[in-house]
C-alpha cells in the first residue's frame, strides 16, 4: 500500500522561513530510517503558497489564482510518499517525525489510491496506457 504524508503548513513556512539546522539534521535522520527500512519512495519540502497558483475549475472554464493563499492551514509544506503494510504501519512511522514547527502541528496519511481501486472503468487499455506512461517517466529519470 502506498501513502502520501502530508506535512501542514505554519506561519513560519509560508512566510519562507528555512527550517533550524537542528530540524534538518533530525529530519535528515528520520529519512534515513526511512530509506534502511525500505518504505520511501520520495519526500520533498514545497516553496511557500506566494510562488503558487491554483487554478479553480468551473464547468469549460478556467480562471488562475495566484498565491499567497489565506487559509495556513489548509496548505501543505511538504510530503512523503512511502511504501508499507497498512494505515496502522504509516501511523506508527508518523508518530517517529520530529515535530515539525516545534508547537502543535499536524500531519495528514492519505492512502494513494491503486489501479485495482478504480473498479471497471479501468479498462485493459488504460492499464496499458498507464504502464507505457510510467516506463515514459522512470526511462527520464
Amino acid at each position: 500500500m502506498k501513502f502520501m504524508i502530508l506535512v501542514k503548513a505554519s506561519r513560519e513556512s509560508e512566510a519562507g522561513a528555512l527550517p533550524s539546522q537542528q530540524l534538518l539534521t533530525e529530519m535528515g535522520k528520520f529519512n534515513d530510517e526511512l530509506v534502511k527500512a525500505g518504505i520511501m519512495l520520495a519526500a520533498e519540502g514545497l516553496q511557500p503558497s506566494t510562488q503558487a497558483a491554483r487554478v479553480k475549475f468551473s464547468g469549460s472554464k478556467r480562471t488562475v489564482i495566484d498565491g499567497p493563499f489565506a487559509e495556513t492551514k489548509e496548505l501543505i509544506a511538504g510530503f512523503w510518499l512511502w511504501q508499507v503494510k497498512s494505515l496502522d504501519e504509516a501511523i506508527e512511522w508518523v508518530k517517529r517525525i520530529p515535530n515539525p514547527t516545534g508547537e502543535e502541528s499536524e500531519v495528514e496519511i492519505r492512502q494513494v489510491s491503486e489501479v485495482d481501486d478504480l473498479g471497471p472503468a479501468y479498462t485493459p487499455e488504460l492499464r496499458q496506457q498507464e504502464e507505457r506512461q510510467r516506463a515514459q517517466i522512470a526511462a527520464k529519470q
